[in-house]
């Protein structure tokens, strides 16, 4: 995607994996506030994931252990509980750098708010009968495999985006995002299959695709401007100086240190094709192998 450059580890795909969540140890008392040098808004385009990540990824599992007593095939019930402790995972440790942001001087709590009440109020369990509850239930499953479409996308950009590696990226912050890539590569068709044992139908998956894309790219807009807005480093800016712009977002692109858009278009797309399976979107065997070098993984160990 874009101008990075690919470099997949060279290995055999591993037919199935079990699937369980890591621990890792990352360290934060050194992180600046622009951890991409020089570059406030390609560090806050980035940052979005900490400010709506961790409400997602909660409800991400709070859906799922709802729906683990309705699957009867063991392998995916497997696979639904190892997503689950993944998915625990990275909302912790994406909270964990709220925590610095916060010490730094911006306060991310006003958006984390909305977050909340969107997963939790807006998205979360309602008071249904039997039929209807379950057709909430795998309506939300159908919004979750949408996401997680683009989660294992840009997970495999971020694990080969060799840009990344030059930027002057903390090498702290790299290792979060290039872990979590990993795992959302390496669980990525775990939340269509769940959808697709409980509907098999294109109709409610394409549907769903079609209210979670755009609403992604809103909520990742508005949380570019909240943390811009807020900055305290760029307080001495004027406005509009403050304000991401389009050609921002082009600019980075062309760098290789964000995705281009039309590299995001041509990905997201992929989810509408006829055959179209997660398990096409990076390679397990190279998530694998970033997994076992991970410096916070081998950190946690020690």
């Amino acid at each position: 995607m874009g101008t990075e450059t690919v470099d997949r580890t060279v290995a055999d795909e591993p037919d199935h994996l079990i699937l369980q969540a890591r621990n890792v140890d990352f360290d934060w008392t050194d992180l600046p506030m622009h951890w991409v040098d020089g570059d406030p808004f390609t560090t806050h385009v980035f940052n979005v994931m900490h400010i709506l990540l961790p409400a997602g990824e909660d409800w991400f599992v709070d859906t799922f252990k709802e729906a683990l007593p309705l699957i009867d095939d063991e392998q995916l019930r497997a696979d639904v509980a190892g997503f689950i402790g993944q998915e625990a995972m990275h909302s912790a440790a994406h909270s964990g750098v709220l925590v610095h942001l916060k010490a730094k001087g911006l306060d991310p709590t006003p958006y984390t708010d909305q977050m909340n009440w969107l997963f939790e109020t807006l998205l979360g369990p309602r008071p249904l009968t039997a039929g209807r509850q379950e057709n909430y239930l795998i309506e939300r499953l159908a919004l979750i495999a949408a996401i997680e479409h683009v989660t294992a996308f840009l997970g495999d950009w971020v694990l080969n985006a060799r840009a990344l590696d030059t930027a002057g990226v903390h090498p702290t912050m790299l290792d979060l995002l290039r872990w979590h890539g990993s795992e959302e590569v390496e669980h990525r068709s775990v939340a269509y299959d769940v959808l697709r044992y409980f509907d098999k139908r294109e109709s409610r998956r394409l549907r769903t695709q079609l209210v979670a894309t755009p609403a992604l790219v809103y909520l990742w807009i508005r949380g570019t401007r909240f943390l811009m807005a807020n900055d305290p480093e760029l307080a001495h800016l004027a406005h509009h100086r403050r304000r991401p712009h389009v050609a921002d977002f082009r600019a980075a692109g062309r760098r290789g240190v964000l995705p281009t858009t039309t590299g995001l278009v041509r990905r997201m797309s992929r989810y509408f094709r006829r055959g179209y399976h997660p398990s096409q979107e990076g390679s397990t065997a190279q998530a694998v192998a970033y997994l076992a070098s991970s410096p916070a993984a081998r950190a946690a160990v020690r």
